[in-house]
């Protein structure tokens, strides 16, 4: 008898037979739709815009998701987005990032509220949610991406997990060579365990 690998080959997937009784087929869903039912799916972002000179430089949103010692419940990060807003350019060099990060500190902190995705829910967010114009400092990057001019949003499901005493950054940046309107928009949703 053969030793066949347990993994199926790209030209031969494993397939499942869904065992769902509630109805067939069977409903598949992730899992914020479950978290937004229950109350327990956040929202918070922040733009900075400013106009640039004629030197032109960057504009940078950060938006920290910090989950407090002693909270009980683990934040599951569900989506980062935002983007990059260019206007009134003449013809200047354009740059953008995204930076994804752990802990750190923010310079000039403002502290904002999470808002329930269930408007219906009166849950509110064990999270404390802080803007700041610039970078963290002290932080560990976790992923970095280029970007282009506009919007950006990625689904990560709960991909990056932040327990208590834990904190998660995102940083949106961008820069012109020249004088120009720039806006930078960082925004995260998440939901608690």
């Amino acid at each position: 008898m053969p030793n066949n690998n347990v993994f199926n080959p790209l030209s031969q997937p494993v397939y499942t037979s869904n065992t769902n009784t509630f109805t067939s087929p069977g409903i598949v869903a992730p899992p914020e739709t479950d978290a937004g039912n229950t109350g327990n799916l956040y929202n918070a972002g922040s733009t900075n815009s400013t106009t640039l000179g004629l030197l032109g430089g960057s504009v940078i949103a950060t938006v920290q998701l910090t989950n407090p010692v002693g909270s009980g419940r683990t934040l599951y990060v569900s989506r980062l987005s935002g983007g990059i807003t260019v206007g009134l350019n003449l013809l200047s060099s354009f740059s953008g990032s995204m930076i994804l990060s752990a802990n750190g500190t923010l310079t000039s902190p403002t502290t904002i509220a999470a808002v329930n995705s269930n408007l219906s829910s009166t849950n509110t967010s064990v999270a404390t949610v802080r803007t700041s114009a610039s970078a963290p400092t002290g932080a560990t990057t976790i992923m970095t991406m280029p970007l282009q001019a506009g919007p950006f949003a990625s689904s990560v499901w709960g991909q990056y997990v932040v327990p208590a005493g834990q904190s998660i950054n995102l940083t949106v940046s961008g820069s012109l060579s020249v004088a120009g309107l720039l806006a930078s928009t960082a925004y995260f949703a998440w939901w608690e365990v």
